[in-house]
């Protein structure tokens, strides 16, 4: 654990059976509560940091059930089954007695075996050579991401005007910090509200469900450096009945897909 805002954000101290008190950061809120990459990068944060831990990050599904105020709460990690190469776990974050978070992971012991990849990274211009946004945050989390978009920025005008849902963007931590899977969750939830794009109006969203899946462990996400760039794609499929679906890529700057994100989303209007 270091001094960077976002350890700082996801510390827990442990208290015994699988227990761990935590409390929001200021450097991450968000238009109302944390923002949501952060809670869903502190529950995992409880899976890594359980005794019985078996193997690297799978797979990550949090469910968002309340808003968290402003304060400390309670993350619970149980390991629910444990096979010879996977761990299957739930995991619940409580505030004030109410349960404003659930979810689900699985863990696994990685192998050396044939891979391919059928999702090569879209030929994109290099960070270096895409400005960073000129609009001021809105909101005080983004100020820890350094965010380059290459196609589909959030709307300057909300006009009402409607746009392909697709947005690329070059990411990184603001302040250096080597990858890993908590930063890696955080960073599948950075993209704007596909909504917003879409509509270029500016309704309520929340997400309700985050699925994150990890295509490269540990020794392979600390080989990127102390500061790595990270090219994501995120696109829209259907917007219906209140709720639209995203889907999202991340690649490193080589082209190595380090992981792949779904999510529903609830919006008004």
């Amino acid at each position: 654990m270091t001094d960077h805002p976002f350890d700082r954000a996801i510390a827990l101290t442990a208290l015994g059976d699988g227990r761990f008190t935590g409390a929001t950061s200021p450097a991450y809120a968000n238009m109302v509560g944390p923002f949501g990459g952060v809670s869903a990068a502190t529950a995992l944060n409880a899976v890594c940091r359980h005794p019985a831990l078996l193997g690297e990050p799978l797979s990550l599904t949090v469910n968002f059930c309340a808003a968290l105020a402003d304060g400390p709460f309670e993350v619970r990690a149980e390991p629910v089954c444990t096979n010879r190469s996977t761990q299957h776990w739930t995991i619940s974050l409580s505030q004030g007695g109410a349960v404003a978070l659930t979810a689900t992971a699985v863990t696994a012991v990685m192998r050396d075996t044939w891979s391919q990849l059928d999702a090569p990274a879209p030929a994109v211009p290099r960070p270096d050579a895409v400005a960073p946004p000129t609009m001021a945050p809105g909101v005080e989390w983004v100020r820890r991401y350094d965010m380059r978009f290459i196609e589909g920025p959030i709307p300057t005008a909300w006009d009402d005007s409607l746009h392909d849902s697709t947005t690329r963007l070059w990411m990184r931590e603001a302040a250096p910090r080597p990858l890993e899977a908590c930063g890696l969750a955080a960073m599948a939830d950075i993209f704007y509200p596909r909504v917003w794009r879409r509509r270029a109006t500016r309704v309520p969203v929340g997400t309700v469900s985050m699925t994150v899946y990890f295509h490269a462990g540990a020794a392979a996400l600390a080989a990127l450096g102390s500061q790595p760039w990270l090219l994501g794609q995120a696109r829209s499929q259907v917007f219906a009945h209140g709720f639209f679906d995203q889907s999202a890529q991340l690649w490193s700057e080589a082209g190595t897909l380090l992981a792949t994100t779904h999510q529903v989303v609830y919006f008004k209007g």
